[in-house]
């Protein structure tokens, strides 16, 4: 390869880049973290040993030996006619799942949210995270028997950065500078500042590598775990397994993988119970304990940063007024949603999307009460005392019901009149959702606190659901992408999180527990994943049938 004057690329192995990078998330720059690592290793020096290939890679995850064959049906809550196979445009559950059932990404997270190589068999960075340099696996070939390249990449990448392409995650591809191929393995990936997150960007599963110059993607011709034999937006896709597969170790495992959407809970159970379908999502905290109880059914429960979030426009009337957005959040009764609605399965948010437990989570925050007294001084300080608003709720935003009726509640003892507006989940997302002066969003989560603040409140991101512009915050986000100091990015974070909670549009009373219903004789699903349900959406790659 040949390197600029200022290149630092020492040839290191891809365990040693992999020990590199953790270092850098550590707040090390690449030069201290390469020096460190000459005198004895990253691990000696408290860091941890690298995280291994999954369990399910080697054919084993804990709960019994994998074994090829069988055929299942998984429900999801939401699908619609928008339902695509173009991993940039993917909105929903289902979209995601698709996405990692056909598609791979040059990086793939392992159970601890680290990004591991995938396509790429390794990577490495200068420049503390402005230049990146992506070794590609041999021997990987496409659905269609087209070997993978470098210009895929380069392809996969830059179109995000085209607004004619309308991606999802176009605000994060705009810190993409340039990605070029330097020979038939290596890509190399310029950014516009430094990025230390970039191998989690990369994993996430609108960044999947599609082939060169697709522009029709019905067939799903990518180089995952499964190949495409169908799909009709809205109704159903069904996935067989790709016995060429790149990845060792034996998986995937099923022959048969069929995907519908039922978006009533009660029917998507019943499916369960009746062994119509083997695996299901987005089940509320108030059935868990009927799937549980019943023979032959589990549920897995994951906390990760998910939320139903009351979205309020800045741009519409009347949350346009500020007064009346802060009064809306003291309407919240969190403990009684958390108790009532959710039966426990989460915990209490404080109007900010950074969960606790996660790296940057601020908790210096005081905690807002439920205090319906001061709303109303709010309201009337708006002008607003009295008024009658709309508030759109659906089955599709979880648990978005519960909570308009416990704020609808709340709202008449303040002088509020909410009128709740029950619209089905077909077609939620894109008739309803972010159109309405107050409704809800349902966010899942995401791998880093810069992926979910850039994608939902950075000024320019297209889901910014409240249409919430803030300069201070739009220069912090992406100066905290590049800060080397672990002390002051995490104090940007801080200050992020405090700007959202006390100026944004968004209230967020409590984080969701993402439960899953599933057939026992479905193994492989103790793998845990702390990105949403349905294992991440990954799990394809890792259950198997037990008959």
């Amino acid at each position: 390869m040949k390197c600029d004057d200022n290149c630092e690329t020492q040839l290191i192995s891809p365990q040693q880049s992999q020990l590199v990078y953790r270092a850098m998330q550590n707040g090390l720059s690449r030069r201290e973290a390469l020096k460190l690592l000459g005198i004895g290793g990253l691990a000696a020096a408290g860091l941890g040993s690298l995280p291994g290939i999954p369990g399910a890679y080697a054919g084993e995850t804990g709960d019994g030996t994998p074994r090829k064959g069988g055929s299942i049906r998984v429900a999801a809550h939401s699908s619609s006619t928008m339902d695509t196979l173009d991993p940039a445009l993917g909105d929903t559950a289902i979209d995601y799942v698709r996405a990692f059932t056909f598609y791979n990404g040059l990086t793939q997270f392992d159970e601890k949210l680290t990004p591991q190589p995938c396509l790429a068999e390794s990577f490495e960075t200068t420049d503390n995270g402005g230049r990146w340099v992506f070794t590609l696996r041999q021997g990987v070939t496409f659905h269609s028997g087209k070997s993978l390249t470098p210009q895929d990449v380069v392809f996969s990448l830059m179109r995000h950065k085209d607004p004619d392409t309308g991606s999802k995650v176009m605000s994060m591809a705009e810190q993409i500078d340039s990605v070029r191929a330097i020979d038939d393995r290596r890509v190399e990936i310029n950014l516009v500042s430094p990025n230390i997150e970039l191998p989690s960007i990369l994993a996430v599963s609108h960044m999947m590598i599609v082939a060169e110059g697709t522009s029709d993607f019905a067939s799903g011709n990518g180089t995952g775990p499964f190949v495409c034999q169908q799909f009709t937006p809205g109704v159903r896709s069904v996935a067989l397994r790709n016995d060429n597969y790149w990845r060792e170790g034996g998986g995937p495992w099923l022959d048969r993988i069929e995907m519908v959407g039922i978006s009533d809970e009660s029917a998507r159970i019943n499916a369960l119970l009746s062994g119509d379908v083997q695996l299901i999502n987005s089940v509320s905290g108030r059935n868990a304990g009927r799937i549980e109880q019943s023979q032959g059914s589990a549920i897995k429960s994951v906390n990760s940063g998910n939320y139903t979030d009351l979205v309020m426009r800045v741009d519409q009337q009347p949350t346009s007024a500020p007064e009346f957005r802060e009064a809306m959040k003291y309407l919240f009764d969190r403990d009684q949603i958390l108790r009532v609605a959710l039966r426990g399965y989460g915990e209490v948010a404080n109007d900010q999307p950074v969960a606790p437990g996660t790296p940057y989570y601020f908790d210096g925050l005081a905690q807002r009460e439920y205090d319906p007294d001061r709303a109303a001084s709010l309201l009337k300080k708006a002008g607003l005392d009295g008024a009658r608003v709309p508030l759109v709720v659906s089955p599709a935003a979880s648990y978005s019901e519960e909570m308009g009726q416990f704020l609808q509640q709340s709202a008449s003892r303040a002088g509020l009149q909410l009128a709740l507006n029950r619209v089905p989940a077909d077609g939620y997302w894109s008739n309803h959702w972010m159109k309405h002066p107050l409704g809800f969003g349902n966010i899942n989560p995401r791998p880093t606190a810069n992926i979910l603040l850039s994608q939902f409140f950075l000024s320019s991101a297209p889901w910014n659901e409240s249409g919430w512009h803030n300069e201070k915050f739009d220069q912090l986000l992406i100066a905290s992408r590049s800060e080397p100091d672990a002390a002051t990015r995490r104090q940007m974070y801080a200050d992020m999180q405090t700007l959202i909670h006390d100026e944004g549009g968004i209230g967020i009373p409590v984080f969701l527990s993402d439960i899953d219903g599933y057939d026992t004789r479905l193994g492989g699903m103790q793998r845990t994943v702390p990105l949403g349900g349905l294992m991440a959406y990954m799990f394809p790659e890792f259950v198997w049938w037990k008959g």
